[in-house]
Formats: structure tokens, C-alpha cells, sequence
């Protein structure tokens, strides 16, 4: 995925999907407690490649691996 790509969220849990433009990519570090635990030590884990992505008048961060690209139809 790239800046100008159309995407949206994958279903996590039976949440909805939430759609938008990516703008930016950026690294940032992120916590995954089911994966990792409740206790945070950002020593252990290395940035990882995030989206920065415009839905509706909003800038959300995502991670890439959490995105999917919109079909079109």
C-alpha cells in the first residue's frame, strides 16, 4: 500500500470497517497486549510501518498490517 491508496480497516472482533485515503506512511511502535501482555516495555519491539490515513475530516495512524485495500467494483 502507498500515499493515495483507497483502504479500509480489516474486521477485528466484529468491528465495523472504517474506510479512508491514506496520506502519509510512517514507522511508529505498537503495543499488541494480546500478543505481548499487559505490561508495556517498548524496548522489546521495533517500529513497524503505519498508515496515516484521512477518513471523513480525520487523520487516524494505522498499522499496514490492520488495512486492506478497498475493491473497486
Amino acid at each position: 500500500m502507498k500515499v493515495g491508496d483507497l483502504v479500509q480497516s480489516k474486521r477485528i472482533n466484529g468491528t465495523p470497517h472504517r474506510a479512508g485515503l491514506i496520506v502519509d506512511i510512517v514507522e511508529k511502535k505498537c503495543w499488541r497486549t494480546h500478543e505481548l501482555g499487559n505490561k508495556v516495555d517498548w524496548g522489546r519491539i521495533e517500529p513497524e510501518p503505519h498508515a496515516v490515513v484521512l477518513v471523513g475530516q480525520t487523520k487516524l495512524t494505522i498499522p499496514l498490517v490492520d488495512l486492506e485495500p478497498m475493491c473497486e467494483d
